[in-house]
């Protein structure tokens, strides 16, 4: 079953239940796809990977925003973003713990033989690749600076 497919199927549940939040975002889930559907060379199409890169882009802006709500004392906006963000992890594939991305970005420094801070780019280039949609990019900077630093 494609993303589109399951957003439609809860987006009626959520009309059922009368769940404005639920709804609110899937709505903006539904526009997302069409969006990339349409979108020059996409060929009314969307692969896996651009969906969770979607999906990933959309957690990032609410998360943003959320900062940003939180730092103004906007808690009314700030809850509209949190619930929205609950909705949108719901479609992601489980993200790694912290643990494990330590785990991963140690392995890749080995394979890559990064020695220094200097070498980020190299690291992330790497463990961006190999941990799209199961991390969040700026995690994996963090850790990739505190291990290069050791």
């Amino acid at each position: 079953m494609s993303l589109e497919q399951k957003i439609m199927g809860e987006m009626k549940e959520a009309m059922k239940s009368k769940n404005e939040a639920t709804l609110r975002a899937l709505r903006a889930i539904k526009a997302e796809i069409i969006k990339a559907k349409t979108e020059p060379g996409a060929g009314g199409e969307i692969s896996e990977e651009k969906e969770v890169s979607m999906l990933q882009k959309m957690m990032k802006q609410r998360r943003d925003s959320l900062d940003i709500f939180e730092k103004q004392g906007r808690q009314d906006l700030a809850i509209k973003e949190k619930e929205e963000i609950e909705v949108i992890e719901r479609f992601l594939p489980k993200q790694l713990s912290e643990v494990e991305i330590k785990e991963a970005v140690a392995a890749i420094i080995a394979q890559t033989g990064a020695a220094s801070p200097a070498d980020m780019g190299k690291v992330m280039g790497v463990a961006s690749k190999q941990l799209a949609g199961l991390a969040d990019g700026k995690t994996i900077s963090n850790i990739v600076k505190e291990l290069l630093s050791k």
